[in-house]
């Protein structure tokens, strides 16, 4: 069994947010004028990773299914003249490392988990087995519009993040996290997989959960 506390979270519920919004919204918490070609996603997950304290001692596993579809959408939308400008967006360093650079803030690790059927599984678990004495699980994504209508997008915008801790330090912890593997790695008898957007839901409706996460693995959260 692996077992965490949650000692800090930050959730964004930006739902169907157009990408100028969350730009008005979240921008007084970047430096000046840095902002503007960072994407939605690298908003809402830079100040996710800020509000949680992430620091240079940190390891940081980032998960996303589809990352950065409003920027890619807008590029291709941009031919037969292509904008240099939003080629540069669409390939931006993912959402973590656009708020790490315009910060100046270092990380210890960054561990980035992308797609796959399992995503939430694959990442809680390289966030739990990771050694040091904290580690911050972060993700999200950015809704689609003619992507998503062919399966490449995400319904809704969202991110958050996570502080994971192996013992309470200062202040009140928030919940307790628990991944245990089915005995003898079979699948869990409650069968199915925790989604992303269920995982973010979980987080911000600050909902208890017992049940399968992924093949072979159960997630226990409960809140304090």
């Amino acid at each position: 069994m692996l077992e965490r506390i949650l000692l800090r979270l930050h959730t964004d519920d930006a739902g169907v947010e157009e990408p100028s919004i969350t730009r008005d919204r979240l921008k007084a918490a970047f430096p000046l004028g840095t902002t503007r070609r960072m994407t939605q996603l690298g908003l809402m997950v830079g100040t996710a990773l800020d509000r949680v304290e992430a620091g240079p001692a940190d390891s940081v596993t980032y998960a996303s299914t589809f990352g950065e579809t409003r920027a890619l959408e807008g590029y291709l939308d941009s031919y037969p003249g292509a904008s240099p400008t939003l080629f540069q967006t669409s390939i931006h360093p993912s959402a973590v490392q656009q708020g790490r650079v315009v910060r100046q803030g270092a990380l210890r690790e960054f561990f980035p988990v992308a797609g796959g059927e399992h995503l939430v599984l694959s990442a809680l678990l390289v966030a739990l087995l990771e050694p040091s004495g904290q580690s911050i699980f972060c993700g999200g994504e950015e809704r689609g519009t003619w992507l998503r209508e062919r399966g490449l997008g995400s319904p809704r915008s969202f991110g958050f993040a996570v502080a994971l801790g192996r013992k309470v330090g200062a202040g009140v912890p928030l919940g307790r996290l628990r991944l245990i593997e089915a005995e003898g790695g079979r699948e869990d008898d409650s069968g199915g997989t925790l989604s992303l957007c269920d995982w973010f839901d979980l987080l911000h409706g600050r909902h208890s959960y017992a049940g399968a996460v992924g093949p072979g693995w159960r997630l226990e959260l409960t809140w304090m």
